[in-house]
This record gives structure tokens, C-alpha cells and sequence, in this order.
């Protein structure tokens, strides 16, 4: 019996179950391009306070809902909810897109609203080689007014992807599904945003 107990908690997180629902396009993220970054400096994983406002280039923020542990279990109908489930699948494929998107003169920045310690242990196990911010305090959210939704009672953050150039949101990916194709999208952008520039 114990055996069948734990096949609960047997969820590969790196990997994301066939038939998941495509989140809609609601028009919660249609006001942010041309915003400016709050000015807040968020706790991150690096050990350090990081002011959102301090990067001269391009800066990506991933957010993401919720990540997983190992041997925990999601939230229930966590699948059933569109968008929810990939924050682990997405969190990894900016890691190995990492080196591309760095020669493209971005930086990459995850958040979320959980504990820096919560997040930590995502970053470690999974060797992301950028910071993961907490916004714990709902400060960024609350700023630019992001999306969320409510599960067992926690507010987390739907999935987006902010592009900012010098404080300035420029882009913005939202839906983002599947979520392992983030950082695709956001290649796509910075290459096509660099070639304009030399253009001129």
C-alpha cells in the first residue's frame, strides 16, 4: 500500500502531460507595453537585493505561477488550470538558451511570489545560471497591475514574459504556452530588435 501512496508524488516536473488547456489570451497583460519597471529592488537567489531598474541593456523577467518539489504534490487540478503547470519545463529552457540570449545583450531575471528559500532550492537543483526573484510582497505585481489567479487559497502569478530595454517594457509574452517555447519567443524578438537597430 505504501508503494501506491507514493505514486502520487512520482511527477516529473521537467516534463509536462500531453492534452494540458491552452490558457486564452483574457487581455490582462494588453496595458504593459510602454510601461517602465518599478523602481523595487526584489531578494533574489544570488543572495543579493536586485533593483529591476538598474539594467542598461535588455532585461527578460520571466514569470511563472509556481515551481514544483521533488516528492510534493501539485496543488489539486493543478493540470486542469490553463497556464499553470510548466514553470519547471520553462525555468529549464532558459537555462540552456541562456548563452544565446546573453550574446543578444539581455539579461534574465525569473519571479515568482514564492520565498527567496523556495525558489532557492529550484535554482539549485535545476543549475539555473541567473537569479530568481521574490515578489512575496506582491509589490511588482501590484505596480504593474500583473495577472493572477487563486489555488488552495494562494494568489500566484500567471505566466508572462516581460522584455523591458532601459526600464521600458517593449514587448510582452502573454499566454505563454507551451511554456518550454518562452525563450524561443524571446530570441526571436531580441534578434529581430537587433537587426533594426543596425539598420539605422
Amino acid at each position: 500500500m505504501q508503494s501506491l501512496k507514493n505514486e502520487t508524488f512520482m511527477v516529473d516536473l521537467t516534463q509536462t502531460p500531453n492534452n494540458l488547456p491552452i490558457p486564452p489570451d483574457d487581455g490582462a497583460a494588453n496595458h504593459l507595453i510602454g510601461l517602465h519597471l518599478p523602481n523595487l529592488s526584489l531578494l533574489s537567489t544570488n543572495g543579493s537585493s536586485i533593483n529591476l531598474t538598474s539594467f542598461k541593456n535588455f532585461l527578460v523577467i520571466y514569470c511563472y505561477p509556481m515551481t514544483g518539489k521533488p516528492n510534493v504534490p501539485l496543488p489539486t487540478g493543478w493540470d486542469q488550470i490553463p497556464g499553470a503547470r510548466g514553470c519547471t519545463p520553462q525555468s529549464c529552457s532558459f537555462r540552456d538558451h541562456y548563452q544565446e540570449i546573453k550574446a543578444l545583450k539581455a539579461d534574465v531575471l525569473g519571479l515568482s511570489v514564492q520565498a527567496t528559500n523556495y525558489q532557492k532550492e529550484m535554482t539549485e537543483r535545476l543549475q539555473l545560471p541567473f537569479p530568481v526573484v521574490s515578489d512575496s510582497d506582491f509589490k511588482f505585481q501590484q505596480a504593474l497591475n500583473l495577472p493572477t489567479f487563486t489555488v488552495e487559497g494562494q494568489v500566484l502569478l500567471k505566466r508572462l514574459t516581460l522584455i523591458a530595454k532601459e526600464g521600458e517594457i517593449v514587448s510582452v509574452h502573454y499566454p505563454v504556452f507551451p511554456s518550454d517555447s518562452d525563450p524561443i519567443w524571446v530570441i526571436d524578438y531580441l534578434k529581430t530588435s537587433t537587426s533594426k537597430f543596425h539598420a539605422f
